[in-house]
């Protein structure tokens, strides 16, 4: 499937109610849009109005026409120089006549093919995209060359999206990690007050007495004394090398989240050849996407090395290292790392990447190697997170995604 098939195939969804049957007519127009102005003459079918402009739009993009940039050439156009006033038309327009989700690939192929990641240093640019996740990655990969100018009006775009984020995730999160860390507080000699019944009946009713119809309580279960405490410290540790975008953006919005709760501390390590620890920061994501740097090396076993160094309390301890495991540094040490971290009491959980972007490519020998030392390397999306930080606080087998 060519890239203009794609952005018209991620569209068909878009064509409105009642039109689950598509005609013949139809599939000819689809398929004079997909294939171009020079398929015109072999669909028999010619374009006007909205279909015109929907045409030109697509053929900016992805060839057979002028470039978003107006530069005249066919065919694809990478530079867009000085032309933004065309490129914000252009995004105007594709915003107009195709959906959000669309619009987002549509972009992504624009900083590819056409060079517009440089224009995005530009304040009116950074208005008319279409903010996502991996727009802020785009963005967080050009923090360094940002001038002052456009800053304001970046931070504005990531805020929105990390808001969206949390909206999304906050409030699923908090409640069941609140439920994992009430269950692992269970005790088995609680008072009266803290018994909790159900578990306790449930746990029992091999004792239940059909004479007297109830059951004999041989073991008690109850919830710990409520304490303000801290009960877990979670260490995430986050590649941020260029592949790992998306998930630097929603790693640093979980640890915001996760900073919120009074009974986990948490830490957040960011990490390519040098190790950044973003933890004073964690009250605002934003300003930790901030102070990340996109691209460059990777050494995994530096970066364990620091977040051992701050491990207190091994056995309340859980360390989530986010990366593809290609390492740059020392494959034995950072295997070793792993290894006496986990004989220690830490739970440790690798994830490949955290995401919606389904299984990334990774290091296999790496993850075969922490598999065999317990700690199975898998990817997981935003949705799924709550639910491996519930099984490791709990210390249950992780929830590990058939892949």
């Amino acid at each position: 499937m060519g890239p203009r098939e794609g952005a018209m195939s991620q569209g068909e969804d878009s064509t409105g109610p009642g039109e689950g049957v598509v005609g013949a007519d139809e599939r000819v127009r689809r398929w004079r849009l997909v294939l171009g102005a020079d398929a015109a003459a072999a669909t028999g079918r010619s374009l006007s109005g909205t279909d015109q402009a929907i045409d030109a739009a697509l053929t900016a993009l992805y060839g057979g026409g002028e470039s978003p940039g107006g530069s005249g050439r066919r065919g694809r156009s990478a530079g867009l120089g000085a032309s933004a006033p065309a490129v914000a038309r252009w995004l105007g327009d594709i915003r107009a006549y195709f959906p959000s989700s669309v619009v987002q690939v549509m972009q992504r192929d624009a900083i590819d093919r056409l060079g517009l990641a440089a224009l995005l240093l530009e304040p009116e640019m950074l208005e008319a995209v279409e903010a996502d996740v991996h727009l802020v990655g785009t963005l967080l990969s050009l923090n360094k060359a940002m001038p002052e100018t456009t800053r304001e009006t970046a931070r504005a775009v990531v805020r929105k999206v990390v808001e969206e984020l949390e909206k999304r995730l906050a409030t699923r999160t908090r409640s069941t990690l609140t439920g994992a860390l009430d269950r692992s507080a269970r005790v088995s000699r609680p008072r009266h007050r803290d018994i909790d019944w159900d578990r306790t009946i449930r746990a029992n009713l091999k004792n239940y007495l059909p004479e007297f119809g109830t059951v004999v309580p041989e073991r008690l279960i109850g919830y710990g004394r409520a304490s303000q405490s801290v009960k877990k410290e979670v260490v995430l540790c986050v590649d941020q090398s260029g592949s790992m975008a998306a998930s630097v953006v929603h790693a640093s919005v979980f640890g915001a989240v996760l900073a919120s709760m009074r009974s986990i501390a948490t830490r957040l390590v960011v990490f390519d050849t040098s190790v950044v620890d973003l933890t004073d920061q964690l009250a605002d994501p934003v300003d930790v996407l901030f102070g990340t740097q996109l691209g460059g090396g990777t050494d995994i076993n530096r970066a364990l090395a620091y977040c051992q160094s701050r491990i207190t309390r091994p056995a309340d301890t859980i360390v989530v290292l986010i990366s593809d495991l290609y390492e740059g540094g020392i494959r034995d040490e950072m295997l070793k790392r792993v290894a006496a971290m986990k004989a220690s009491g830490v739970q440790f959980v690798a994830l490949l990447a955290l995401s919606d972007e389904g299984a990334p490519a990774y290091d296999r020998e790496h993850a075969a190697a922490l598999a065999a030392l317990g700690a199975p390397a898998f990817a997981c999306t935003p949705d799924l997170f709550p639910d491996v930080m519930a099984a490791a606080v709990e210390k249950r087998p992780l929830p590990i995604p058939d892949l």
